[in-house]
């Protein structure tokens, strides 16, 4: 197979939430593959200073997602200094934070799960890509091409396993709460919806769903999570570079409407 499949070489794209642990990961490897990068995330200064790292051609720029006016900002820099967008990774999401630690335990409870928390998380990880597809996918509709890559994860096709987060001494500092799970369910409803929708216009709209991420947890937590791995651990962060440039490149021309779950069989039990 040529490795020509996999070149993003000529093409510009544009990652959401690109300054996280995951997202930067995402950046490097599109950059790696040839493509333009545009870094967006809040905080430009820092879009910028990520982006000069990558490569020479690639640009940082802050943008809200959830707010249309931004993203159309968004779209017209990016059409002004580059003329097209080839590729849209919808990384950006959130997870709840509790303001009082002492309370994440009560109130990470569906019980007790505060609805603004909900309507926060929906506004970021399903009105957030909702904004983006519509501003920048409808860019590539116009040319008659492009890929869109939605960003879910396993908690959106699987419910969570809250024992997980118990402590060897039996204490749950922490249940996964429900916005997270509806959030990202919804993003791979979306991803079929639109796939269908810009199919005749050569966009194609796939799901990345990963599994999760070690990234400094606690190790009861670490452990229970890796057991009910069929790999036997949790993710590295490089883990999803090549599942993404498959989804960028021509080497998945065929596909759309897709959900490629890469969790290590989390799933798969």
């Amino acid at each position: 197979m040529s490795d020509s499949l996999f070149s993003l070489e000529g093409k510009v794209a544009v990652v959401t939430g690109a300054l996280g642990l995951i997202g930067r990961e995402h950046c490097k490897a599109l950059a790696e593959a040839g493509a333009t990068v545009i870094v967006t995330d809040l905080d430009e200064s820092s879009c910028e200073k990520f982006s000069a790292e990558l490569s020479e051609k690639s640009i940082g720029i802050g943008v809200n997602i959830t707010e249309k006016e931004s993203v159309i900002r968004l779209k017209e820099k990016i059409l002004d200094a580059f003329g097209k967008i080839d590729i849209l990774v919808n990384n950006a999401a959130i997870n709840d934070q509790f303001e009082n630690p002492k309370a994440t335990a009560e109130l990470s409870k569906f019980e007790n799960y505060p609805v603004e928390l909900f309507r926060k998380s929906l506004d970021v990880n399903v009105t957030g890509t909702f904004l983006c597809c519509q501003v920048l996918g409808a860019e590539m509709a116009k040319l008659g091409k492009g890929s869109i890559i939605n960003i879910a994860s396993t908690y959106g096709m699987n419910g969570p396993d809250q024992s997980i987060y118990i402590r060897p001494d039996g204490s749950q500092p922490f249940f996964k709460p429900p916005a997270y799970s509806a959030s990202k369910g919804a993003v791979i409803a979306f991803t079929k919806f639109l796939s269908a929708y810009w199919g005749k216009s050569g966009v194609r709209v796939n799901t990345l769903t990963p599994g999760g991420v070690e990234n400094g947890q606690d190790e009861f937590f670490i452990g229970n999570y890796s057991r009910k791995t069929q790999l036997g651990r949790m993710a590295q962060p490089t883990d999803y570079r090549g599942a993404l440039v498959f989804l960028a490149s021509d080497a998945s021309s065929y596909m759309t409407g897709a959900n490629l779950v890469v969790d290590g069989g989390w799933t798969a039990w």
